[in-house]
């Protein structure tokens, strides 16, 4: 069995552990590459169809590539999509950084779907390879009831053996690309022809790697128009998946407060 075909069958395993033994899932799209390919995950899960709700926390500044993409692949993917809208940036925490007050209003709209739809569990696109914090993440991660993570007492996970026992009002992150990298993702897209927004593909020597809000995100020096040439340029590359987004840029305890505060 390949490298990948291990990654699919391990993502497969907590999908289904998931929807088997959390109540009341959803999983977040956020209509990014790693969003897309845990969808296409999802869809191999449960023969061909997503059988919870997906969310997409609705900041009203991405850029409208992504919204399109949104719109045609909900119904070509059969999704049922629920989208949550944000709070102005100004309820946001003033002593925040500009790009991670922008930021945080995700945190603050993702808050908002929690109280809503009163979710036992979310399913997550985060890898451990993208940013540092991320690196402490367990694959079920809990959660206090408005999303507060406390990464210094993270449960052991052995053997693939994952704790869903917790008290009432704990609430669960389920992360399956956790050991995936921005490599994997790219060539799994490669192997399976999984649709993504082209913004990821270079046009006048700029390319986006990570896509947010259009405010706080820009593209990279790239001629990778293909997935093909981004695999190629991935295997050379030193620069950081994130360095367009302005918010990694910031103080360095930034995106770790946003973390703790229930910001993925």
């Amino acid at each position: 069995m390949d490298h990948l075909q291990k990654l699919e069958n391990h993502s497969v395993f907590i999908f289904r552990e998931a929807f088997s033994r959390v109540g009341n899932l959803a999983m977040l799209w956020s209509f990014g590459k790693d969003s897309n390919v845990m969808v296409w995950l999802a869809k191999k899960a449960f023969f061909g169809n997503v059988p919870f709700p997906v969310v997409a926390i609705d900041t009203e500044k991405k850029m409208p590539e992504m919204y399109a993409f949104r719109d045609r692949y909900k119904t070509e993917w059969n999704l049922d999509l629920r989208v949550v809208f944000c709070p102005p940036v100004e309820s946001i925490d003033p002593t925040l950084p500009p790009a991670a007050r922008s930021a945080a209003r995700k945190t603050a709209g993702l808050k908002s779907a929690l109280e809503e739809f009163k979710f036992g569990g979310l399913i997550t696109g985060i890898r451990r390879d993208e940013e540092a914090t991320r690196a402490k993440e367990r694959t079920f991660s809990p959660r206090g009831e408005a999303g507060q993570w406390d990464f210094r007492d993270q449960p052991p996970e052995f053997w693939d053996q994952y704790n869903t026992d917790y008290p009432e009002g704990t609430h669960l992150r389920i992360h399956p690309l956790l050991l995936w990298t921005e490599l994997d993702i790219w060539r799994y897209i490669q192997r399976e022809n999984i649709p993504v927004v082209d913004l990821y593909f270079a046009k006048n020597g700029k390319r986006y790697r990570s896509l947010g809000d259009k405010d706080i995100t820009f593209p990279v020096d790239s001629y990778a128009s293909t997935v093909a040439e981004i695999i190629d340029e991935l295997r050379k590359t030193t620069v950081s998946e994130r360095s367009g987004r302005a918010m990694d840029h910031e103080a360095e305890d930034s995106f770790e407060r946003l973390r703790v505060d229930g910001y993925l």
